[in-house]
């Protein structure tokens, strides 16, 4: 729901109270993404709506150019995705937690030693 279109440029642009040229040049550098009507007028979500905010606490309140929150935007996303990719291996982990009491060594399998290290530090990050 979160990511639905609900709102022309011209509302946002009030929301925000900004001017809709300033949303037209966010499009233009690529750091915004609204949807488009079948006839082309933009529909702006609240997940548009937050990083439009983002955009503006980088320029207004931090100072950073338009260049620099490309860079910031790039680099939240990279965080995002290697958070997601993080919580997909912890998820693993504890799934296949018992399967990795025994790894393979010179003799054979042998008890893994770091197992319970491991697990307890999930279990640390999660709370």
């Amino acid at each position: 729901m979160k990511n639905r279109p609900l709102y022309m440029i011209s509302v946002v642009a009030e929301i925000l109270g900004i001017h809709p040229q300033t949303l037209r040049q966010y499009e233009r550098l690529e750091l915004i993404k609204p949807s488009r009507t079948i006839g082309n007028t933009r529909l702006y979500s609240e997940e548009d709506i937050e990083q439009i905010k983002f955009i503006l606490t980088l320029t207004k309140d931090l100072g950073v150019n338009l260049a620099g929150v490309e860079v910031v935007l790039n680099m939240k996303q990279q965080l995002e995705e290697t958070q997601k990719q993080l919580d997909l291996l912890k998820d693993f982990i504890r799934k296949h937690s018992d399967s990795l009491d025994m790894e393979k060594g010179d003799k054979g399998l042998v008890p893994l030693k770091n197992r319970d290290i491991i697990k307890v530090k999930i279990e640390n990050e999660d709370e």
